[in-house]
């Protein structure tokens, strides 16, 4: 699964530049070192050919849902059931996405005692997580996007934390699956598979992770020793 993640760059613009979207996108950027279900972010997608950064929050809700109420079960989707699935089918078919990160948290070792570790790239550069997105009417007039993050298999580095991991797309994939006028969507699922063993590391970091009230660099201080 993927319950936390992270976006760290302290430049907006210099994701604005790696995503390829107008500079101004990220206007209103911070840094986040423990981003939480339920809590704003940001997705990309494709509108008239060209990648637009929307803001969104994280546990997607249906268009017509009269509450958020199912939001917390609806932060992962499974990869293999996602097109089947009522809560995720029918954006599976008309609203993929991306949700640009730079790593994500998973933990080990026992409940009393639980060791987080962050998975991210050697070379500092973003992940693409797969995600689906929905517009709901929260209140009369004021319509709120949330996403959810696609989850597949654990390869092997993930794997020894969790048996599952969010599905991160090559930038060239990207276009493609987030194209709405795709004709068959079905066919997208051959992207839909584990990230290659050698495109992250995994540094164990702070327990202060634990809480979703912490957001700040110390969090991410090595806390042993890297795994690749």
């Amino acid at each position: 699964m993927c319950g936390r993640f992270t976006i760290t760059r302290r430049d907006g613009n210099s994701i604005a530049a790696e995503l390829g979207v107008p500079a101004d996108s990220f206007v209103d950027y911070r840094p986040r070192y423990n981003l939480a279900p339920m809590q704003k972010h940001f997705i990309v997608r494709i509108k008239y050919e060209n990648r637009e950064v929307i803001p969104a929050t994280w546990g997607l809700v249906k268009s017509g849902a009269k509450d958020a109420s199912m939001a917390a079960k609806c932060i992962n989707a499974r990869s293999e059931t996602v097109e089947a699935r009522p809560a995720f089918r029918d954006a599976f078919q008309k609203r993929r996405c991306v949700v640009p990160a730079d790593g994500f948290f998973e933990w080990s070792g026992p409940k009393t005692a639980r060791q987080p570790a962050w998975f991210h790239r050697e070379d500092s550069r973003l992940v693409l997580f797969a995600g689906l997105y929905e517009a709901w009417q929260k209140e009369p007039s004021v319509w709120e996007t949330t996403f959810t993050i696609i989850t597949t298999a654990a390869n092997a580095v993930v794997g020894q934390y969790h048996d599952r991991m969010p599905v991160i797309l090559a930038d060239r994939d990207a276009d493609d699956w987030m194209d709405p006028r795709a004709a068959d969507p079905l066919a997208l699922k051959r992207l839909l598979v584990p990230a290659p063993a050698d495109l992250l590391i995994a540094t164990p970091v702070s327990p202060k992770i634990n809480n979703v009230h912490n957001d700040s660099p110390e969090l991410l201080e090595p806390a042993g020793q890297t795994l690749r």
